[in-house]
């Protein structure tokens, strides 16, 4: 297996296209073929640590959606362990990446498998990869939260790598469970004198910091599954009240520490008590008003609110309140939007929702002005661009449109829904203009990509039968 340093050009370049292919379908949610993508290019180049990273997030994000109980996951774990047995054959055969790559695949298998995360840590420590086995490590911590032996080896990648204010964190928590352990003292008065020497320590905060683990989870429900010790069930009674207790303990003892008001803010959510969540979240926003994660979370649950009242008033024959209750609703997801982008104007993703409002509501320049700025994110451009050409066709400036439905469309290189999605418009347009032609031949590509899609199977039959009829 190539490295890093020895890579050939070509295979670094194959090992690139693979990743930004990959990258692209997990950004579109197709996460099959993200997982498929990202591990083509880990097998090119095993050393690449950001490839590792979303690799890592594509497979937990399939998995957690198929809600994992402890038995699955002790089966999963069960069915890998052909796989694991070859990771550490190859580790002790001195085969370095080609373990790397073995320990990869097992853990896409059952990726909340402490066994198996453990061995494919074991295999990045080897390659000298502690980024990677630490990442590996907090993974295991999360579906495991009482580990000690994962919490005494992460604490001890984390002082490798210097960063004292974890593994001062994990000193602490395991002393707490050990409070007569000399040995642990020493490590956490080291540790922390360290810190001191560091100037860390306006940088101790929870575990629940959006690191590691949590920042490759984009559900914040599903993430909040996760820190209840894979619970198949959202908790309930006794169990909620405790840890919602538990919570509101720590913001009273340290109220400046936002992470305890965003844990309290999802158990709310996670148990549908959206007004306690939006009203911790406000609370949390008068200590810091200039937090973007913050305000999108209270933005996010304040839509669940109205959403739940809504789904209410339907369900109790109110049709007429609901409608006017849903008006409200996207009033406020328009102002919120316009109140937000004013707060962080270099926010492109906001600029991006901001110019779909703006085309929902036809208003057409000012759609056009927010996806020309945020078309310059790599993450929003291929959609800003669809949404430009969509105001372009509102306002009968075809031209404009295609250049920018055939702009996006060189530098779509798998067909998801975004690919399909350019190509039934610039299918349409061609149609429209009277090239029959031109209009087969695109939608052609997604009529063999996917049957289903829209009324495609209606504009085959139809333009096959005017091709005939011209011939």
């Amino acid at each position: 297996m190539a490295t890093q340093e020895t890579i050939d050009p070509q295979l670094q370049k194959k090992a690139l296209n693979f990743f930004n292919n990959g990258f692209a379908a997990f950004e579109r949610g197709n996460l099959d073929m993200a997982v498929e993508l990202l591990l083509r290019s880990l097998e090119i180049d095993p050393t690449s640590f950001r490839t590792r990273k979303f690799l890592r997030a594509a497979s937990l994000q399939r998995y957690v959606k198929t809600k994992p109980s402890p038995l699955k996951i002790k089966l999963s774990e069960i069915a890998s362990l052909g796989a694991a047995m070859k990771s550490e054959s190859l580790l002790k055969a001195g085969k370095i990446n080609e373990a790397l790559v073995a320990s990869e695949k097992l853990v896409e298998a059952s990726p909340l498998s402490v066994k198996n995360l453990s061995i494919a840590a074991k295999c990045a420590m080897a390659a000298n990869q502690p980024d990677v086995a630490a990442m590996l490590f907090e993974t295991a911590l999360q579906a495991d939260l009482g580990n000690e032996a994962i919490m005494t080896k992460l604490a001890e990648i984390y002082c490798q790598a210097k960063q004292w204010s974890k593994a001062r964190e994990i000193y602490s928590a395991l002393l707490g469970k050990h409070p007569q352990d000399g040995r642990l003292v020493t490590l956490l008065k080291d540790t922390e004198a360290r810190m001191t020497m560091a100037g860390g320590w306006e940088y101790v905060v929870s575990s629940n910091k959006k690191e590691g683990f949590r920042d490759l989870i984009k559900n914040t429900e599903e993430a909040s599954k996760l820190d209840m010790k894979n619970k198949a069930t959202v908790a309930v009674g006794d169990d909620a009240e405790a840890m919602i207790a538990d919570q509101k303990a720590k913001i009273e003892k340290d109220p400046r520490n936002l992470n305890y008001s965003r844990g309290l803010a999802r158990i709310y959510q996670q148990l549908k008590r959206y007004d306690e969540a939006v009203e911790t979240l406000k609370k949390a926003r008068e200590i810091n008003s200039a937090d973007p994660e913050l305000d999108r979370m209270l933005t996010n649950v304040t839509i669940l609110a109205y959403d739940s009242k809504i789904d209410a008033l339907v369900q109790a024959g109110k049709p007429e309140e609901a409608d006017e209750l849903r008006a409200t609703r996207n009033q406020f997801v328009f102002d919120d939007l316009v109140q937000r982008v004013e707060r962080y104007p270099n926010d492109l993703r906001l600029r991006f929702e901001l110019g779909q409002q703006y085309l929902m509501y036809d208003a057409y320049d000012d759609a056009i002005q927010q996806f020309q700025l945020s078309q310059r994110s790599p993450k929003e451009r291929t959609l800003s661009l669809h949404g430009l050409a969509k105001c372009f066709r509102a306002k009968g400036q075809r031209d404009m449109a295609v250049m920018q439905l055939e702009t996006a469309l060189e530098q779509l290189h798998v067909m998801d829904d975004t690919k399909k999605a350019v190509l039934f418009d610039l299918g349409e347009m061609a149609e429209e203009a009277g090239d029959l032609e031109k209009a087969f031949k695109i939608y052609r590509e997604v009529y063999g990509a996917d049957i289903a899609y829209k009324d495609i199977g209606e504009k085959m039959e139809r333009i096959y039968k005017l091709r005939q009829q011209k011939a």
